[in-house]
């Protein structure tokens, strides 16, 4: 009998070639283009259009979407009847004056915002989960209405970080959108977190939200890679469970107090590096080089071991070849 020929190791990619991009599937799915408005609207998607008109709207056209076959509307809407939804990052005044640049001088609007319908008292509004920036443009431009796809799933309003690709999110944007989307979700029933896990990718975005809210200019990228593999979904209520994350954050930004005060008595030293501050987190990260088969570390004991870390933090020992060696993540300022 002949032995088993061994695994051949895999070769690691050499630096700078690129990487292979995904095969098609080899088997169609979704509709074809004549399928798209092969069957009359149902019942549900011709209410919201007769609504959209009775809003003021003009819809132009019903069809299914060519993927999964979910219906979508094509309306005009009143300008004045979209607004973003609450839990939205802030506008950056930069990205939204090159929208208004290019919009104006095209003299063309071609990006259609997705929108839901709402009712709000005795009025009904549409929330945009991924058109602030151009409903601002818009608006700017004395538009008196704008193009949206309107998803009759008032869900979809929710899943605002995998619906914008209007600008990047940096870690800072996830972080405040999540936990206002959470307070949000919060006031409408008993759901917990994981039931939640599309809208908010990550446990970590949910921590991090209340630590940013707290402190703006928080250098939350040098944290996360720790937040990444302890913080978990919590089992709670969204509105039980709130308390213990409002924990973890105050839990968070004391250890970052004490690393800040590092920073500052390595920079007296004359150390200089935009990564100051993920050096000094690096060097006290209980999980750093943790074996991924070992017993996972909760958050409240990864939290205790950093202070424990910090407290025992010699900056004499560091050189400056240690800074020199070190990537990170430059703290995050405000636009």
């Amino acid at each position: 009998m002949t032995a088993m020929a061994e695994k051949k190791p895999r070769k690691p990619r050499a630096a700078g070639t690129k990487r292979r991009r995904r095969k098609p599937a080899g088997t169609s799915t979704g509709l074809a283009a004549a399928e798209l408005q092969a069957e009359p609207a149902p019942a549900e998607v011709a209410e919201l259009q007769r609504l959209i008109e009775t809003d003021g709207g003009k819809v132009l056209t019903a069809y299914r979407e060519p993927f999964a076959g979910r219906w979508l509307i094509l309306a005009a809407l009143p300008i004045d009847k979209v607004e973003p939804t609450p839990y939205q990052r802030n506008l950056s005044d930069a990205h939204l004056r090159k929208l208004e640049t290019v919009i104006g001088k095209l003299g063309r609007f071609l990006d259609p915002i997705i929108a839901v319908r709402s009712e709000k008292g005795d009025a009904a509004m549409y929330w945009t989960p991924n058109g602030h920036h151009r409903l601002s443009a818009m608006r700017t431009l004395g538009a008196k209405s704008i193009i949206a796809l309107v998803v009759p799933e008032a869900a979809v309003a929710f899943q605002i970080l995998a619906l914008n690709t209007e600008k990047a999110h940096n870690l800072r944007d996830k972080a405040l959108e999540v936990i206002r989307m959470y307070k949000e979700l919060a006031q409408l029933g008993d759901a917990g977190e994981e039931t939640y896990a599309l809208e908010f990718e990550e446990p970590a975005f949910i921590t991090l939200g209340l630590c940013y809210e707290e402190r703006p200019r928080f250098s939350g990228g040098a944290y996360n890679p720790v937040l990444k593999r302890t913080d978990q979904f919590l089992k709670d209520s969204l509105a039980a469970a709130m308390g213990t994350r409002r924990e973890r954050a105050k839990a968070l930004l004391a250890l970052d107090d004490k690393v800040v005060q590092q920073v500052e008595a390595l920079k007296a030293r004359g150390l200089t590096s935009p990564y100051l501050k993920s050096f000094v987190v690096a060097r006290i990260n209980p999980i750093r080089f943790r074996p991924k088969e070992a017993e996972p570390l909760g958050f409240d004991e990864v939290m205790s071991r950093m202070h424990a870390a910090l407290a025992k933090f010699n900056i004499d020992k560091v050189k400056v070849e240690d800074l020199a060696r070190t990537g990170g993540v430059v703290e995050e300022t405000p636009e």
